[in-house]
């Protein structure tokens, strides 16, 4: 379990470096919205790459996926061209915090409901408070 934490914690570091660098790209081509289709297309390779590296046959059922579960690449569209656009307006740091927010009240929701398959985690009063500390320091971030 250990080697998941330090993946997610690498992921987790690449968010703000992946909104700072496609915000000056952005910028520095004057398009937001190249800059996140550069991201993709970049991402698109890699992806397949890694893809075709560990098939495992999952492709042959896609036809039979249930047609919601392809919108997570509109929440990945969402995200990047927002944050392309908002970061350097906004700051990176402060929009990451909202990122952050949102996905810790997104993430709590889920695990208490189970949705899309999770495993069901009721939302504890630990983690309620744990969710309004993290309110609570993104707050005191944007007054300093």
């Amino acid at each position: 379990m250990p080697h998941y934490a330090l993946l997610m914690l690498a992921a987790g570091i690449g968010v703000p470096v992946l909104a700072a660098l496609n915000a000056a790209l952005g910028r520095h081509i004057a398009s937001p919205a190249l800059a996140a289709t550069v991201l993709f297309a970049v991402a698109l390779v890699i992806a397949a790459v890694v893809a075709m590296l560990t098939w495992g046959g999952g492709a042959g059922r896609l036809a039979t996926a249930p047609r919601h579960l392809f919108l997570g690449g509109v929440f990945v569209a969402f995200y990047v061209l927002s944050i392309t656009w908002v970061a350097p307006q906004f700051g990176v740091g402060n929009a990451v915090f909202f990122v952050l927010l949102g996905q810790l009240i997104s993430a709590a929701a889920i695990d208490h409901f189970g949705l899309f398959g999770a495993q069901e985690s009721p939302l504890s009063a630990t983690r309620a408070a744990g969710i309004a500390l993290m309110a609570a320091g993104v707050f005191v971030t944007q007054k300093a």
